[in-house]
């Protein structure tokens, strides 16, 4: 799983950080960000799940990762 904020959509509410700090981070005005193309482990990606429902201007979107070696494989 991978996430990625919006900014032009953040509010600065926080809700996401709050909810799951290990992966949304805000910056020196509050808005959210993720480090790096977003990915969650494993064991965060029930809040990762919480923290894009709870953003109340749907700021957040969560994309399903693709297994290791799907990319460009040829049958």
């Amino acid at each position: 799983m991978r996430v990625r904020v919006d900014p032009a959509m953040c509010q600065a509410n926080g809700e996401c950080h709050r909810i799951c700090p290990d992966v949304f981070q805000l910056d020196e005005w509050g808005y959210a960000f993720v480090e790096g193309d977003g990915p969650v482990a494993p064991e965060l990606q029930a809040a990762a799940e919480e923290a894009v429902a709870a953003c109340p201007e749907g700021a957040i979107v969560a994309e399903a990762s693709s297994p290791k070696g799907a990319e460009g494989s040829q049958g």
